[in-house]
Order: structure tokens, then C-alpha cells, then sequence
């Protein structure tokens, strides 16, 4: 998105930033910002279920600011 020569990352690198949810239809998505390494990355999580996203996003938005890695090893059987 902006900052530096894109680094092409791979993996579970950056910090989370920002979850942002879907402001329109469909709502079974939402957007991550990841910092990494002095630049801005923007991805999108697509879900087949709208109350699942909901709640992934809400996850993810009291993650920010934690390394990807971090929040890869979060246990989320629970919503199994």
C-alpha cells in the first residue's frame, strides 16, 4: 500500500495493523494492513459464512498490533 520497495514478504511476517471490516455487501469479508519491514501490505480474509467473519474480525482486531506469527498460533478450536 505505501512505504518502502515492496519486500515481496512470504509467510507469517509483519504486524498486524488493522482489521477492517467489509463496509458493503457482501459482508464475508475483511481487510488486515500488515507492517512490514517499513512498509504497508493490504490483504483480505474471505469467509463462507457471514457470522463466522464477524467474529474472526473481531479477533483479529484485539490482535493488532502483535506479530502474524503471534496471531497464527492463536488456538481457535473453540469455534469448531
Amino acid at each position: 500500500m505505501r512505504g518502502e520497495k515492496d519486500k515481496h514478504p512470504k509467510g507469517e511476517v509483519g504486524i498486524l495493523k488493522e482489521v477492517v471490516p467489509s463496509q458493503g455487501k457482501p459482508e464475508d469479508r475483511c481487510f488486515l494492513i500488515i507492517a512490514y519491514q517499513g512498509s504497508e501490505y493490504l490483504g483480505c480474509l474471505l469467509f463462507d459464512n457471514r457470522s463466522f467473519c464477524k467474529h474472526i474480525t473481531g479477533v483479529l482486531q484485539f490482535c493488532c498490533d502483535r506479530h502474524i506469527t503471534e496471531i497464527g498460533n492463536l488456538d481457535l478450536t473453540y469455534t469448531l
